[in-house]
C-alpha cells in the first residue's frame, strides 16, 4: 500500500486532510514539524525518482510497480 510521509505542518494535519488519507486507505508516516532531521524526500534518490516520474500518470498500482 501507499505510505504518506509528511512533516506535520498544519495543511497536512487538518481534519479534512486526515479524513481523505483514511478514505484512500493510506498509512501515515509522520515527521516532526521543524525537525532538523532529514526526511526521505531530502535524499538524492527521491529527487531522481521525482524527475523520472515527472509528467507520467498511472492507472493501476501494477503499472507503478512495473515502472519502478
Amino acid at each position: 500500500g501507499v505510505v504518506f510521509h509528511h512533516d506535520n505542518a498544519r495543511p497536512r494535519t487538518i481534519l479534512v486532510t486526515r479524513e481523505k488519507l483514511l478514505q484512500f486507505g493510506w498509512d501515515v508516516l509522520p515527521h516532526p514539524p521543524y525537525s532538523p532531521d532529514l526526511a526521505p524526500s531530502d535524499y538524492h534518490l527521491f529527487r531522481s525518482l521525482q524527475n523520472a516520474l515527472n509528467g507520467k500518470t498511472f492507472t493501476a498500482d501494477e503499472d507503478i510497480k512495473s515502472f519502478l
